[in-house]
């Protein structure tokens, strides 16, 4: 065998399949939910692997390795190329495959068996899971299971996946498997019998020419100390010149191989071999050969099939827009609504256990760290996992029930416009209630760059962190007056406005992206419509599972870490011993059952003004003063720097420090009318107002703007697996951010003051 097994590592088992075959549900039942997910090196494609407790004479237990959905492995997309260098042995992380499973949708047999073509040629021992079995039957089809294997030459094994019907056979049917490939000297996919002939393979039907000429690219290759596979010749021949199949090319061979793959196909043209086309239409005609006689519809009247009923009214030009928008808001207001209590639940579980901490423990710098980094720190990480949970709840019912590749559908054509597709618009709506689960859900977009276009912008919607900032500022400043009649709030039609601008800029965003950094044709949006059925609890409750655990893991410790950063920048270098020796004295006289209350006011007034001089004199201070010449243009003073530098965490956060900053303590909230008041008697040196109408509307456009929020750049640098993006974001944002702020405050300022 030339991937002779050794027993002293896990057999490799990878798991491949279409979208939508339910190749999830035959992962978690095989390997008992206790998945592993990480990013591939080098790539931003997901992977999950899993230890299977099964021994055979070869090896103690299997490493099974989910490979990402996909529909052929011609490597166009990232994804597609993950699956070609995992399965070739190309990956760096994974063992090359010592079997895989194919799992194909019994109902869709023809579509899927291409998948199962190209894997073939591989030559790795192969188990096909016919899966959705009680589906098939269900619409009245009858196939020849035996009779499939025969044809195919390989073992076929019976599944529901979702039902745990077939699991016990996969596991049987692999470690036979496993057992003949072992004993084996030839690496070729098996069958009952042996080995398979080329000739029994679809690419036995390719053209004389194109055979002749992968023969000789394949020796060339070998001298050149750099051998192939016979199905990454293939590769390279067929595919697009752009494709991910260079990515097994030495650097030194590039430009080589290139003028030969040119020539070649340039050679194969004058032959009459039209590339990519003989290749579908040689692996289709395997496929038939394959499944004669394998496959019988009952004889029964022809009706329609519940979902093209339910299909009429869903995806029909009206209606199912009007309900896609109603589903669409429903999710937003589930999201914004039912996380609310959740979220509110960790914020005082956070303020309880700081509280808790602080009764244990004398006033000074151990406890601030613990109570005002670590534990914020905790509770800022936490608090995103209610919304993170919800979003990802909806999006694993739609994508399970089979909606989500309607509610794709039905959006494509409006996101056209934007250069994107319908599945850009999930991602983006949810980010108007947070930009995190937003950005996480832009997994479901296999396009690379569609992908990367929808997160860039999807900070750019107004998210609820915003909403404090605009309360504050539209009920200190923004007139309460009617117009239209009195129809219209002033104050009401301003927070829209700047809900809205942030999506309306994105338009633009969009198409620069696109036009520069993402070059190329718009994206072909194929999308496969599967029939609808229930959604699956265990699989939804997985997925959901899945993310929350990946957020924690991967964002969540640098989301901590910043935290905990800010928090220092904004304690020292000061000297705190008097404060603490008033927080001492304050909370030993709150003790007191006969607290003179006259007295615990005064002390409260005194550390409120301690620390306000304090975070002036700290780091974070300085910075705030450093770049007051940077935002005097934007009507700012330094004390507005500074809130807006300590609310990079989360951009709630600077309600709280202006109130810490104006002596009123740390406690404050948009609502809070001492605040609203100490900001307008802010003034400058020469007794004008810091804050006016024109400056208020400067921060809150500056704040619809801006990447002011650590956790959707980290976040970003988990998606993308790099920290290009989420500082490419942050620089494109901010100057944005600060241009927008700039003209409003000018523009603002002329027409109050012409």
């Amino acid at each position: 065998m030339a991937n002779r097994a050794s027993s002293d590592r896990p057999a490799t088992v990878a798991l491949i399949g279409n979208p939508n075959t339910g190749k999830s549900s035959l992962f978690n039942a095989l390997c008992g939910g206790q998945a592993r997910v990480g990013n591939y090196p080098g790539v931003t494609v997901e992977h999950k692997t899993a230890r299977m407790p099964l021994a055979c004479s070869t090896f103690k237990s299997i490493e099974l390795v989910d490979l990402p959905g996909t529909y052929s492995l011609s490597a166009r997309s990232a994804d597609e190329a993950v699956s070609v260098e995992v399965l070739c042995g190309e990956m760096p992380s994974v063992h090359k495959p010592d079997a895989v499973i194919v799992i194909l949708d019994a109902t869709n047999l023809e579509r899927n068996l291409y998948l199962l073509s190209q894997v073939l040629e591989l030559q790795i021992p192969t188990l096909v899971a016919l899966n959705m079995w009680d589906r098939l039957e269900k619409e009245g089809m009858k196939l020849d299971a035996q009779k499939l294997s025969e044809s195919l030459g390989v073992r076929v094994v019976r599944t529901s996946a979702s039902k745990r019907f077939g699991i016990g056979e996969v596991q049987s049917a692999l470690l036979e498997i496993l057992e003949k490939a072992s004993g084996s000297e030839k690496n070729y996919s098996t069958d009952p019998q042996g080995v398979l002939e080329r000739s029994a393979l679809a690419s036995a039907s390719f053209p004389n020419a194109f055979l002749e000429s992968v023969d000789e690219l394949g020796t060339w290759f070998r001298s050149q100390g750099c051998p192939l596979e016979r199905f990454q010749i293939e590769r390279l021949l067929i595919d697009d010149p752009q494709a991910h199949s260079y990515r097994v090319i030495p650097k030194r061979l590039s430009s080589e191989v290139a003028q030969r793959i040119a020539k070649t196909r340039e050679h194969l043209a004058t032959q009459g071999v039209s590339i990519p086309l003989f290749e579908t239409r040689a692996r289709y005609g395997w496929i038939k050969q394959r499944v004669v006689g394998v496959v019988e519809r009952q004889a029964r009247e022809r009706r329609i099939s519940t979902s093209d009923r339910i299909d009429r009214w869903l995806t029909h030009r009206w209606l199912g827009l009007l309900f896609f928008i109603a589903l669409m808001f429903l999710i937003f207001q589930s999201i914004t609504a039912f996380a609310s209590w959740p979220m509110d639940g960790i914020g005082f579980g956070t303020q309880w256990v700081g509280q808790r901490v602080e009764a244990m423990m004398a006033p000074g710098p151990l406890r601030s760290l613990l109570v005002d980094g670590i534990i914020a720190g905790v509770g800022a990480v936490l608090v995103f996992l209610p919304q993170i949970a919800i979003l990802f709840f909806f999006i694993a019912v739609l994508e399970d029930c089979g909606y989500m590749s309607r509610a794709a559908f039905m959006m494509d054509k409006f996101m056209s416009a934007l250069g994107m597709n319908g599945k850009s618009f999930l991602p983006l709506m949810s980010s108007f209630a947070c930009a995190i689960p937003g950005i996480m859900a832009t997994r479901t977009i296999e396009n690379r760059r569609d992908r990367m276009v929808t997160m860039l912008i999807a900070p750019l919607m107004s998210c609820s962190a915003r909403w404090p900032v605009y309360v504050l500022m539209v009920s200190a400043f923004v007139p309460k007056q009617a117009v239209l009649g009195g129809w219209v709030s002033v104050q009401g039609a301003v927070l829209f406005a700047m809900m809205c601008i942030g999506a309306l800029v994105a338009i633009p965003v969009a198409w620069l992206l696109k036009r520069f950094l993402f070059p190329g044709e718009p994206s072909t949006f194929i999308m496969e419509l599967s029939s609808y059925k229930w959604p699956s609890f265990r699989v939804v409750a997985m997925r959901v599972w899945e993310r929350v655990l990946s957020f924690i893991a991967r964002a969540g410790s640098l989301i901590f870490l910043t935290s905990v950063l800010v928090w220092a920048a904004a304690y020292f270098p000061g000297d705190h011993s008097l404060v603490d020796q008033t927080t001492a004295k304050l909370e030993a006289e709150q003790a007191d059952p006969n607290a003179d209350e006259a007295k615990t006011q005064a002390w409260s007034s005194e550390i409120n003004q301690l620390k306000s001089d304090l975070i002036a004199k700290s780091y974070l201070g300085m910075a705030g003063r450093w770049i007051e010449p940077i935002v005097r243009p934007l009507g700012w003073d330094g004390k507005i720097g500074v809130a807006v530098l300590a609310s990079f965490p989360a951009r709630e956060v600077i309600v709280a420090t202006l109130g810490t900053i104006y002596s009123l303590g740390g406690g404050q909230d948009e609502t809070s009318q001492g605040l609203a008041e100490n900001l307008r008697s802010a003034t400058w040196p020469d007794g004008r107002p810091v804050y006016t109408l024109a400056t208020a509307c400067s921060i809150m456009v500056f704040f619809a703007l801006c990447a002011q929020c650590v956790s959707t750049l980290v976040t970003i640098r988990r998606e993308t697996n790099s920290w290009r993006w989420p500082i490419f974001s942050f620089v494109y944002m901010t100057t944005l951010a600060y241009l927008g702020a700039w003209i409003v405050y000018n523009l603002m300022s002329f027409w109050l003051n012409p």
